[in-house]
This record gives structure tokens, C-alpha cells and sequence, in this order.
């Protein structure tokens, strides 16, 4: 998907900006779980007992699937977004050209 419209500079803005909103995206969703909705603490005051419900979140080889997942598509975004539209799509056509 070349990106004729746009100059350089342009789609090195692009390609910056997505990665930030990717980053925030893998932030979001690997601190899935871990916070909790309200302000309540859990514990009565004056007293000694504490309840501290399981704020665990994902699991750690989820957090590291789910960010390989989101560099991997930063990546081809980037490569789609910065290929060069003059080229042309046989990429073997000048090895057998006869000089």
C-alpha cells in the first residue's frame, strides 16, 4: 500500500506517531486486570485485618505475546508506510537484464 500523496518527512511523522499510539495501546492492554474500578481499599480502619483482592493482571507470557504482537504490526505499518512507490514490484528483473 505505497503512500504517494505524502513526502518523506511526512510518513517518518506517520510512522512516529503510530509507534507512540501502539506503545500506548500495549500499555493499555497489558495493565488489563491490575487496577481496580473504585477507590475502596479494602480494609476497615482502626482495625488490623486487610483484604487485598487479586490484582494479578495477565500473565507475563501473555503481556510479552500481546507486545511482540503490537511491535510486529508497528513494524509492517512502518515498512508499508516508508517503501519506496518507485520501485518496482519484480524485485529480480535487473539480475537477469543482459548489460
Amino acid at each position: 500500500m505505497p503512500f504517494p500523496r505524502l513526502n518523506f518527512p511526512q510518513r517518518i511523522v506517520l510512522v512516529v506517531g503510530s509507534g507512540v499510539a501502539f506503545y500506548f495501546l500495549g500499555l493499555w492492554l497489558t495493565s488489563l486486570g491490575t487496577h481496580l474500578l473504585t477507590g475502596w481499599v479494602g480494609y476497615a480502619p482502626l482495625s488490623n485485618s486487610y483484604f487485598s483482592p487479586s490484582m494479578d493482571g495477565l500473565h507475563p507470557w501473555v503481556r510479552l505475546v500481546l507486545w511482540l504482537v503490537i511491535i510486529f504490526l508497528w513494524i509492517g505499518i512502518s515498512l508499508a508506510v516508508l517503501r519506496d512507490s518507485s520501485t518496482k514490484s519484480d524485485l529480480g528483473q535487473d539480475l537477469f537484464a543482459d548489460d
